[in-house]
């Protein structure tokens, strides 16, 4: 018998360490050769690691929660391989950490925002193995197709991104795509206290949030908007839109949000407090803020102000998509110079959404209610949302805030100006 130390290779340029996300294995398990190690999640992405040997594991790195060096023991294993020229195995790096996975309305986003970079790392490892089925091709590697087996779940009825099916996408299935999680429960019996150990996704954006509420003053203004008239714009261009996507409301805010700023280049900036630097952005890179069950993250529009309402509908969609499946790359969850979210359909009458730092301004529209309102002497029913927008008040004064709003509620209730040069 040989004994073979897995130590954690280097899984991304630059990273020096990795959180342990999912162990797979635990001391005295018999593993075979490419069976899932753990789950190890760096700044960059949520990497699944495999074991290049078959054996039983003798020693493992730490808990769930912990942080271990590029280079350092993961995995020691006692195996009758020949480890003589054994390198270590690292499946294809996904953008979705091994705890969930999915959700939203027409771009339904969180009231709250993280600074998540999460990438889809390009470098493609050998499949373990495929298999057709009814629905669509599935691939998995032998350990998930037992485990699926033993739950008695259809592999093909798991969404992954890429197609190949990992254990963090069958716990995904299970709490959240199966109809099976988040049951009422079948007796009055009391639930059990449970203690879950905050690591992974939920960690950086508990870490992100508390760097932003510690770091950043920041102040909410709200106002309320009458949307009557560009609603009655939108659904007229939507029964005529032919084969361009479904509008929603938010390409046409976006619009809005783009012809107002170069009056107020303050909001559209990112602020270095450590060098004391504010740097004003000539392009608006809008961060969408998204929920995803892995978390909260933020997709980027690039140049929204160079797009019109279609294209931001069809870009809208095709981030939201990828945050939500996991494709998503580095460079589409980076670099946004301002940040748009909402609640959609939840609504609420005003939200005080948290900055996405280093950015001085975030913009939270909310629900849609119809209401009756003084229209001149006359009382209508008018539709009516309330706008947030959260500035950090180190570089973006009230007076520059309100302002802001003010020419965008200009805007969206006069909507023919939003087509005007």
């Amino acid at each position: 018998m040989a004994k073979f130390t897995f130590n954690l290779p280097d899984i991304g340029e630059g990273i020096a360490e990795a959180e342990i996300v999912a162990w797979h294995v635990k001391v005295g398990d018999h593993i075979t050769e490419d069976q899932p190690l753990a789950d190890m999640m760096t700044d960059k992405a949520t990497v699944e690691m495999e074991s290049p040997v078959a054996g039983v594991v003798t020693r493992v790195a730490g808990d769930e929660g912990d942080v271990i060096a590029i280079g350092s023991m993961l995995v020691e294993i006692e195996t009758t391989s020949d480890v003589s020229d054994v390198s270590p195995k690292i499946l294809e790096a996904v953008a979705v950490p091994a705890e969930t996975k999915a959700d939203e309305d027409e771009i339904q986003q969180a009231p709250v925002l993280a600074t998540v970079a999460v990438e889809a790392q390009t470098e493609k490892a050998t499949v373990p193995e495929s298999a057709i089925t009814a629905h669509r091709v599935v691939t998995a590697s032998p350990a998930v197709r037992a485990r699926a087996k033993d739950l008695g779940v259809d592999l093909s009825d798991v969404k992954a991104a890429g197609g190949h099916v990992r254990h963090a996408d069958l716990d995904a299935y299970l709490n959240y795509g199966s109809g099976q999680g988040y049951r009422a429960p079948q007796s009055s019996a009391k639930r059990n206290d449970e203690s879950i150990k905050v690591i992974g996704m939920r960690r950086r954006i508990a870490d992100n949030m508390a760097a932003s509420k510690r770091h950043i003053p920041h102040f909410t203004y709200v106002d309320e908007i009458d949307v009557t008239a560009i609603e009655a714009m939108r659904a007229d261009l939507n029964a005529n839109r032919g084969s361009k996507p479904k509008l929603t409301l938010l390409p046409m805010l976006i619009v809005a949000i783009c012809k107002t700023i170069p009056q107020f280049p303050m909001l559209n900036a990112r602020f270095d407090d450590e060098a004391g630097i504010v740097t004003r952005h000539g392009s608006v890179h809008l961060g969408m803020a998204t929920q995803t069950p892995a978390g909260l993250m933020v997709p980027v529009i690039r140049d929204a102000q160079d797009r019109n309402i279609w294209q931001l509908a069809s870009e809208i969609s095709r981030l939201a998509d990828a945050a939500r499946n996991g494709s998503a790359k580095s460079e589409e969850l980076s670099g946004s110079t301002m940040t748009i979210t909402s609640l959609g359909p939840l609504g609420g009458i005003a939200t005080t959404p948290v900055i996405n730092r280093p950015e001085v301004a975030i913009i939270g529209p909310n629900k849609i209610v119809e209401r009756p309102m003084f229209v001149g002497d006359t009382i209508e029913a008018r539709k009516l949302m309330n706008l947030s927008i959260s500035c950090d008040h180190r570089v973006v004064d009230g007076w520059d805030a309100a302002s802001y709003v003010q020419a965008l509620k200009k805007l969206v209730e006069t909507p023919v100006l939003l087509f005007a040069d």
